[in-house]
């Protein structure tokens, strides 16, 4: 693929800086608010339970617009480009964060997560502008960077939305408000458009709808097998985002403090994983074996994450399950080299209506378990239930992956790799 002249050299590099500091800030705002959210969802409920189901509910809803939206805005990215829609994606995100914060009603969160659902397509789009602006040979590299401006923000978001939690459980709303506002001035102002128009697609309803969309990738030759995988993961990674914080709390009693540093250095981990040995593991390993690798590591920490009766050995399986950082990186490259430049943003808003469907499913599943088992007592190993559960899921992706790479021979290179046999639906 040759790449616009306008994204050679340093232009390209400055680029992929933009995008880079626009995700980080994105995340950032998107950390605070997790240590406190669930806190905030009790302030409404009367036990529990009914904090579990309800937090469930929220996140759900959150996950249907996400689905039935991303890929629409993805193709619209297609047709008029990426910075218009990531501009959309980050005010929509401001703004709901900013009413969020004053929410006195369920029924009010659950109205603003309707809209901040739909309109969050920053991260797919982000994907997209990635795709544009990188050669096929180097995206495995671009996309682990851009997994470290997502860690970085976790670095810092969470701890900081703890710390502030710990003073007014509201806070961390205003600021992860400011922080998404602040961001859409600097993308207004300072992001360069990453698609020329030589190179955009027209808008087809067909094409954008998430059923069609999820079709035609699964039709590429060597990833619609893949779609299984993400799904799985997807799944298991997206109980643990959704239960994380009240199954520490339930069963150690962390607070948002607590819960804010242990995010940090999840964040951390994966910043230096993905930011600092993405390209060094890919060279050793190559794309395919170190997404084996790091699904195998992630089931094997879901295990032990349930079995844990203390709060520091999550920290020691924290740490050990590091290649599971490299994995999204090298899964997200093997599929985006095997589509045309006019297909990034539909291809990478379809990945992200997987993600959607695991955001509609794994909390409705996740917190009404961790619910069944919430009475149980502290050292109860059945506390670990939905980890469990997760355990199974990846080893389910990694038994999916292992079966999908022998049928399929790793392409010879990258012109072979960015071939795509793509057939729209009819």
């Amino acid at each position: 693929m040759r790449l616009s002249s306008k994204l050679l050299g340093r232009e390209r590099q400055a680029s992929q800086a933009f995008i880079l500091i626009t995700v980080f800030l994105d995340v950032l705002g998107i950390g605070l608010i997790i240590p406190v959210l669930p806190t905030l969802v009790g302030q409404f409920t009367s036990g529990p339970d009914e904090q579990a189901h309800w937090y469930g509910i929220l996140a759900a809803t959150y996950g249907v617009m996400q689905f039935f939206c991303t890929p629409m805005l993805g193709a619209l990215s297609d047709r008029f480009g990426r910075r218009p829609v990531l501009l959309l994606s980050i005010l929509g995100l401001g703004i709901s964060l900013l009413v969020q914060a004053m929410a006195t009603t369920l029924t009010t969160m659950l109205l603003i997560r309707i809209v901040s659902g739909g309109t969050a397509s920053s991260f797919s789009v982000a994907n997209a502008y990635m795709a544009d602006v990188t050669p096929p040979e180097q995206r495995g590299k671009g996309f682990g960077m851009l997994g470290a401006a997502f860690g970085m923000g976790f670095i810092f978001g969470p701890m900081l939305g703890g710390l502030l939690g710990g003073h007014d459980v509201r806070l961390p709303f205003f600021v992860a408000a400011g922080m998404a506002l602040l961001n859409w001035l600097y993308g207004y102002f300072v992001l360069p458009e990453s698609l020329p128009p030589e190179r955009r697609t027209a808008f087809s309803f067909k094409r954008a709808n998430p059923f069609s969309a999820l079709l035609n990738l699964s039709r590429l030759h060597g990833v619609g097998g893949l779609l299984g995988v993400f799904a799985l993961t997807m799944f298991a990674q997206f109980i643990l985002q959704t239960t994380w914080v009240l199954y520490t709390q339930f069963r150690f009693g962390w607070g948002p403090a607590q819960n804010g540093l242990a995010l940090f250095c999840v964040g951390l981990i994966g910043a230096v994983v993905q930011g600092g040995f993405q390209g060094r593991l890919l060279n050793h390993f190559g794309e395919r074996k170190l997404a084996l690798l790091g699904l195998a590591s992630a089931a094997i920490a879901f295990a032990c994450y349930g079995l844990a009766t203390a709060g520091w050995v999550m920290y020691v399986v924290m740490f050990g399950n590091f290649l599971a950082y490299a994995t999204a990186p090298a899964m997200q490259a093997i599929v985006s080299k095997a589509v045309g430049p006019s297909e990034q943003g539909l291809t990478q808003g379809t990945l992200n209506a997987i993600n959607s469907l695991a955001i509609i499913f794994a909390p409705l599943f996740g917190t009404t378990l961790l619910a069944r088992v919430s009475h149980l007592p502290a050292q109860d190993w059945r506390m670990g239930a939905t980890f469990y559960v997760c355990a199974l899921l990846q080893g389910g992706a990694l038994l999916l992956a292992w079966l999908h790479f022998r049928r399929h021979a790793e392409p010879a290179g990258p012109e072979a790799a960015n071939a795509p046999e793509y057939q729209e639906s009819v």
